[in-house]
């Protein structure tokens, strides 16, 4: 039987569950950007834990840039550039597995399914031939329905066996509505797998285009293949990302 997602949560380290606490309170409408968090006593005496643990579950909301930090407190970060050209920003300072809040005004579709892999793909994933996995899905649309960002996700045969989190989507369950991988990397880190992330940046072709466009306006695409291995050189997740690169770029750093 899969783990209830409830129970996985709270097996997560504290700052874990403390910045996912944050996150929600984060995604409210009530909270704009620019709002001031409360201090980081303030944070440690409403979720019982110390001010390490606090801080620790603010960096991660820090690189996942849903909040800044300065001299005078910590607050919920603001999407300028996203509300002005519609599309997903594509800077961070190491990688977040696709997720996380959209631009103003898009929408996100996600969903996880079992699927047979490309050909090309299977034996990096230790699959056998024709051997289903588990599969992440993830599109941004723009307001007019125009997809931003596209992501596929596959996950290998150690992935799932080591992940523990990964257990809760075991195949033959009905298809996850809303799935949330968001701490997917931080899942690898608890099962003590250390990380290599590979990353391969281009940009595809617009037939008839000049300066990145098309005849018909239409922007090129950045295009991101990301593998992601263990300690032992397997592969535990194989993720292809592409973005609406009109007045975008994509800014690559990770320390283990």
């Amino acid at each position: 039987m899969a783990e209830p997602e409830s129970q996985a949560v709270a097996d997560a380290p504290l700052y874990l569950r403390v910045a996912a606490a944050l996150r929600e309170e984060l995604a409210q409408p009530r909270v704009s950007p620019g709002t001031r968090l409360p201090s980081e006593r303030t944070l440690a005496r409403r979720h019982h834990v110390n001010r390490q643990t606090v801080r620790s579950a603010l960096r991660l909301l820090r690189e996942e840039r849903l909040v800044v930090t300065d001299r005078r407190g910590t607050f919920a970060a603001g999407a300028p550039e996203e509300a002005e050209t519609g599309a997903p920003a594509l800077t961070a300072r190491r990688p977040v597995f696709p997720g996380g809040p959209p631009a103003a005004g898009s929408q996100v579709r996600a969903t996880l399914t079992w699927e047979v892999p490309p050909a090309r793909l299977a034996g990096r994933l230790l699959l056998a031939p024709g051997e289903a996995t588990l599969v992440h899905r993830h599109v941004v649309l723009g307001p007019q329905g125009a997809p931003l960002q596209r992501a596929v996700s596959w996950f290998s045969r150690p992935a799932l066996t080591e992940i523990p989190q990964l257990g809760r989507y075991r195949r033959g369950r009905d298809r996850h509505r809303r799935p949330d991988l968001r701490l997917l990397y931080h899942w690898m880190h608890q099962a003590g797998l250390r990380l290599t992330h590979r990353e391969s940046v281009g940009v595809s072709p617009v037939p008839g285009g000049e300066a990145g466009t098309g005849a018909a306006g239409e922007a090129a695409r950045l295009l991101v293949h990301r593998v992601v291995s263990d300690q032992h050189g397997h592969a535990l997740e194989i993720t292809d990302i592409d973005f609406s690169a009109r007045s975008a770029a994509w800014t690559y750093e990770f320390s283990a």
